[in-house]
């Protein structure tokens, strides 16, 4: 239920939450485009572009439980400040890092993966104080459309940057926008529903008593505690075969949009847009048909499974198509609609963690995470491996398709909707 008359102060944390997460990816993919240029003035081969891309990983995997923790236990608000702060700076530091030498620039990768690795435990956090239990799935989604907001903008003004003032602006004026983002955030935002000056009692009440109670800040169970049920590890296998295509998608496909498909670097943007866009739209479509349901009543363990067979079957049959796809535009349109209903994973894992963990949700959504960012590392420099080997664009594809399927089953056994943690 959306309250009526003075603004929502959840909507404030839901709109800059998403503000974080479309930063933190326009930081994240403008090196996808950036790379091409990148390597060609450097030299590199396709396996040293893998390790380049996936350096960023080895960061983002060391602060994913860490943040979680720190969220859970500070709150999210400081969390989230010091991490956009930190991934924004080393944004800023990549081109004078390139120029110092190749381990200069993974050290950059590296930190700037570390501040992004709070991203998403810190909203988690936030999200399981501030949000009813039923405008969770729409307010997550929200969310997690930064990521192809985010990718699209990267895609499409990254290669205008590079070809007006040269690749090293991308980084240095992507950088600059997360510290504007801090002075909004530091103004408007509160831990807490009860902490913030200017939440209005009617809303404070509505938060209270449609919530699993999540309360304020404080000590999350022990990470063996969480690892010793199954319905975390349905969370875990979904959340990494889930950023197994994911990450495939977003570094690479530019790649593969030029060279296998040849596509010409100036449009490249324009045609790996559109998979994003289709992940945008849906993404809010699935929150929204998933709160839905559950408001009608549906248990929320069967909500969430209905949501992760559409996301996951959807995104593992355009995988297995596009790699034996010849035209352009057809391997875009497949991958468009494919990607479009992995959306639906919105409704699914991507909200399960405050179900089972109200109270920790950071915490639970770092260690889901730091499995999830595996595939970051593994996945990334595989697919550069097999291209150097076999030149086989199905091969990669074909590879995501099957982590994808092995998740899904996985996730149809083991998940569920009920209260798990206090």
């Amino acid at each position: 239920m959306l309250l009526t008359g003075p603004w929502q102060r959840r909507y404030t944390l839901v709109g800059l939450g998403f503000a974080a997460t479309f930063i933190c990816y326009i930081d994240r993919v403008n090196i996808s485009i950036a790379i091409i240029p990148m390597s060609a003035e450097l030299g590199w081969s396709a396996t040293t572009q893998g390790t380049v891309l996936s350096s960023f990983f080895i960061g983002y995997l060391l602060t994913q439980i860490v943040g979680g923790r720190l969220a859970d236990r500070f709150g999210g608000k400081v969390v989230l400040a010091g991490g956009v702060l930190l991934w924004s700076l080393f944004t800023m530091l990549t081109p004078p890092a390139a120029a110092l030498g190749f381990a200069a620039l993974l050290v950059a990768r590296i930190g700037m993966g570390m501040g992004e690795g709070v991203n998403f435990p810190a909203v988690y956090t936030l999200q399981a104080r501030w949000i009813p239990t039923d405008e969770r799935a729409r307010a997550m989604a929200l969310n997690n459309s930064g990521i192809p907001l985010g990718t699209v903008f990267a895609l499409l003004v990254t290669p205008i940057i590079v070809a007006h003032l040269g690749w090293q602006w991308a980084f240095y004026l992507f950088g600059a926008v997360g510290f504007v983002w801090f002075v909004f955030w530091q103004r408007k935002m509160a831990a807490t529903p009860a902490q913030h000056p200017r939440i209005t009692a009617e809303e404070l009440n509505h938060i209270q008593a449609h919530s699993t109670p999540a309360g304020e800040p404080g000590t999350a169970p022990s990470i063996m505690s969480f690892l010793k049920h199954p319905s975390v590890w349905a969370i875990i296998v979904a959340h990494f075969c889930n950023n197994w295509s994911l990450y495939v998608l977003l570094t690479w496909l530019p790649t593969f949009v030029n060279q296998g498909l040849g596509v010409s670097f100036a449009s490249v943007g324009v045609f790996t847009m559109f998979p994003h866009i289709a992940y945008f739209v849906f993404l809010n479509v699935a929150g929204n048909i998933a709160d839905r349901l559950i408001r009608r009543g549906i248990e929320v363990g069967r909500v969430r499974k209905l949501m992760q067979t559409i996301g996951f079957g959807g995104v593992a049959t355009a995988l297995l198509i596009v790699g034996h796809v010849e035209s352009a535009l057809m391997a875009i349109a497949i991958m468009t609609l494919g990607n479009g209903i992995f959306a639906f994973t919105a409704g699914g894992f991507f909200v399960n963690h405050m179900d089972i963990a109200p109270r920790s949700a950071g915490t639970l959504m770092g260690i889901t995470n730091t499995a999830a960012t595996i595939p970051g590392i593994i996945g990334v420099y595989v697919s550069g491996l097999i291209l150097d080997a076999t030149g086989s664009w199905a091969f990669v594809f074909n590879v995501a398709a099957g982590v994808a399927l092995f998740g899904l089953v996985f996730y149809l056994i083991f998940a569920s909707g009920k209260k798990v943690f206090d």
